[in-house]
């Protein structure tokens, strides 16, 4: 079912439906799908759009100062922020820009917001190297974090596996401090809230940008297009998501 997962964003993204169209104008001979596809490519090229996009996504959540996070039992860190690189023979990890899921985790850990903070052990099954979860108990106690405050879950590969592995380990009366992606959070908060766990959503790495508009949202560029794509994965998976769980 992981393949499926992650298959589905691909078909469905831009690119897809313009290989599609393409596809379709030249066996056919016909112009207007042709012309469709360039259009979708320049259109979903344009960081005026890309940057809307990306703003719905996150258009729930702010940037809260995490003194005005409420206390909890425990702090929950969702995984997806490593990225495996392989030089001379071995396995080297770097963080992805989501990186800032665990920094927010170690520094709510530090200000007393809570007593314990929960690392998942995200890995798919054709990645690479050790759990992100056993990368990530080390960065923290490198941070500062007594071993004794970090717990891990079993293994899991996706959000869902992460909210039934973590109800596992905490009473239902736990409250918990919910941290993921400004993007990421609607689905998070469905899952965990199937497992009855009281949560206190805390968005970070929101990915919109606040600039004001200028010529240059108006030139394709492929950042943009990614981006473009990226929104695309994310809403088949809030639709998948909500069909499934």
């Amino acid at each position: 079912m992981i393949y499926i997962n992650k298959i589905l964003p691909i078909i469905f993204s831009p690119l897809g439906l313009i290989i599609v169209l393409l596809l379709f104008g030249i066996l056919r001979k016909k112009i207007l799908p042709s012309f469709l596809a360039l259009l979708l490519l320049i259109l979903f090229s344009l960081p005026l759009v890309s940057n809307q996009l990306i703003k719905s996504l996150e258009r729930n959540y702010s940037v809260i100062s995490p003194n005005k996070v409420d206390t909890a039992d425990t702090v929950v860190v969702l995984s997806g922020m490593l990225q495996t690189i392989k030089h001379d023979n071995a396995i080297h990890y770097e963080f992805s820009e989501a990186v800032d899921r665990v920094f927010a985790g170690i520094n709510l850990l530090k200000m007393g917001k809570a007593q314990k903070i929960i690392l998942t052990r995200g890995k798919l099954p054709w990645s690479k190297g050790v759990p992100e979860g056993d990368y990530l108990a080390e960065f923290v106690q490198s941070q500062g974090i007594d071993p004794n405050r970090i717990l891990l879950t079993e293994i899991v590969q996706n959000t869902n596996d992460e909210a039934k592995a973590i109800s596992k380990m905490l009473p239902k009366t736990s409250e918990v401090i919910l941290i993921t992606s400004a993007f990421h959070m609607p689905r998070a908060e469905k899952v965990f809230q199937n497992q009855n766990l009281k949560i206190i959503p805390y968005a970070v790495d929101f990915r919109s940008s606040a600039k004001d508009i200028d010529v240059l949202d108006f030139l394709p560029q492929a950042n943009a297009f990614k981006d473009s794509s990226f929104y695309f994965r994310e809403i088949i998976g809030r639709v998948y998501y909500s069909l499934r769980y």
